[in-house]
C-alpha cells in the first residue's frame, strides 16, 4: 500500500562517487534513515560514521527501502546492479519508488521501467545536472521521466537533494533530455578550446578572449566554471572527462536511432576520445584543451 514520504521512509542509495556520497549526506542530514551500496565499500565509511547502514548487496538494500536511488558511473554498471548476482530488481518492494539518476540510454530507461512495472514498482529515470558542487549545497537539477502522480510523490525526497525538477515526459525521456543538454555542455567547451587555441596561437592571452565573452551573447555558465580550468591547465574533475565521453557516445547512439545527424557533436567526440585514450590520470572533461595544448 503506497504511504507518503515522511523521516521514517527508509532510503536506499547505490553509487557513492562525486555526486551519490554529496546526496547521501543531505539525506542524512534531513533526518531519514539511509542504507548505502557501493561496489568500492570503502566509500562508504564516512556515510556509515554520520549514520548510514551499509548494505551487503544491492538485492539486500533493494529489500529494506521505500525509495530507492542509483546514480552509477555507466549503463553496464547499472545492469550488473540491477541485473547481476545479488541485484536490486527481484528485491524491489512492491509500491515503492525507485529513481535512476545516472546518466543512461532512453532505452534502458524503458527497460526499468518495464521490469519495475511488472513487480508493482514505481519508477522515474531522474538524471541530475549541476555538479558535484551542487550536489553538496542539495542544489542538483532534475531532469525526469516517468508517471507525474510518482514524480509528485518523490518531491519530499528531491526537495533535499535538488533546488529544481522538471517533470518532461514519460519513461526515457529524463534521459533524452540529460543527453541533449551534455551534448551541448561538451560542444560549449570544446569549441572554448579551440577559440582558446586560435587566439593564444595568434600571440594574445586567452584571458583577452575570455574577457569579451562575459560581456558578451557568448557568456555562459560554462564561461564561469571551466573557463578557469582551461586558463590554467587544471583539470581536477567535477564531471569527469571519461563520464563526459560515455554521454557523448550515448547520444550519438540515440542519433543514430532516431536517424538525426550531429556533425558538430562526432567532430568534438574524436577530440574528446585522443585526450581521453592518452590520459593516465582522471581528468575533469575541460582537458578537452590538451587536445590543442599538445
Amino acid at each position: 500500500m503506497k504511504s507518503a514520504i515522511g523521516l521514517d521512509t527508509k532510503i536506499g542509495l547505490i553509487g557513492l562517487g562525486l555526486m551519490g556520497h554529496p546526496m547521501g549526506m543531505n539525506i542524512l542530514k534531513a533526518g531519514f534513515p539511509l542504507t548505502v551500496w557501493n561496489r568500492t565499500a570503502s566509500r562508504a565509511r564516512e556515510l556509515v560514521a554520520a549514520g548510514a547502514t551499509l548494505a551487503a548487496s544491492p538485492r539486500e538494500l533493494a529489500a529494506n527501502s521505500d525509495f530507492l536511488i542509483s546514480i552509477v558511473s555507466d549503463p553496464p554498471a547499472l545492469e550488473e546492479v540491477l541485473w547481476g548476482e545479488n541485484g536490486a530488481i527481484q528485491s524491489l518492494r512492491r509500491d515503492s519508488i525507485y529513481m535512476d539518476s545516472s546518466t543512461i540510454s532512453p532505452e534502458l530507461a524503458r527497460k526499468i521501467a518495464a521490469a519495475c512495472a511488472e513487480r508493482g514498482v514505481r519508477f522515474l529515470d531522474g538524471p541530475v545536472t549541476g555538479g558535484d558542487w551542487g550536489a553538496k549545497k542539495g542544489e542538483l537539477i532534475f531532469m525526469v521521466g516517468g508517471d507525474a502522480a510518482i514524480l509528485a510523490d518523490a518531491e519530499p525526497v528531491l526537495r533535499v537533494l535538488g533546488k529544481k525538477w522538471f517533470h518532461l515526459g514519460p519513461n526515457g525521456a529524463g534521459q533524452t533530455i540529460k543527453l541533449a543538454m551534455n551534448l551541448i555542455l561538451a560542444l560549449q567547451v570544446d569549441s572554448l578550446a579551440e577559440a582558446l587555441a586560435l587566439v593564444t596561437a595568434a600571440g594574445l592571452e586567452g584571458e583577452k578572449l575570455v574577457e569579451v565573452l562575459k560581456s558578451s551573447m557568448a557568456r555562459s555558465g560554462v564561461l564561469d566554471v571551466k573557463a578557469p580550468n582551461l586558463l590554467k591547465g587544471e583539470y581536477k574533475p567535477s564531471f569527469p572527462l571519461r563520464l563526459m565521453h560515455k554521454d557523448m557516445r550515448l547520444a550519438l547512439e540515440l542519433a543514430n536511432q532516431v536517424k538525426v545527424e550531429l556533425p558538430a557533436t562526432a567532430a568534438a567526440y574524436r577530440a574528446y576520445s585522443r585526450v581521453k585514450d592518452e590520459a593516465k590520470e582522471d581528468l575533469d572533461y575541460s582537458a578537452v584543451m590538451k587536445f590543442w595544448k599538445k
